[in-house]
């Protein structure tokens, strides 16, 4: 990656962090503000990192949850068969 999708990837991360410990959303836009301010692009690249990390949580917690269901069901035949 480039210096400015690093700095980006970098700094959602740290709002993603800093949204799941005080819980405050507004945050993306806050920084997303100061960041427009002087950088467009990277006001752009930052918000594409937070909906792709954002996205990319949910889709793992989803897979998590599937695997849970699946271990779940077959020890659930198991126990069954047993």
């Amino acid at each position: 990656m480039g210096v400015i999708e690093d700095l980006a990837d970098e700094l959602a991360c740290d709002v993603i962090k800093a949204i799941e410990a005080t819980g405050d959303e507004e945050l993306v836009n806050e920084i997303a503000q100061v960041l427009g301010a002087t950088s467009q692009t990277a006001e752009e690249a930052f918000l594409t990192y937070v909906r792709v990390r954002r996205a990319n949580i949910k889709a793992r917690a989803m897979l998590l949850k599937k695997l849970k269901a699946f271990k779940a069901q077959k020890e659930s035949a198991k126990k069954a068969d047993g």
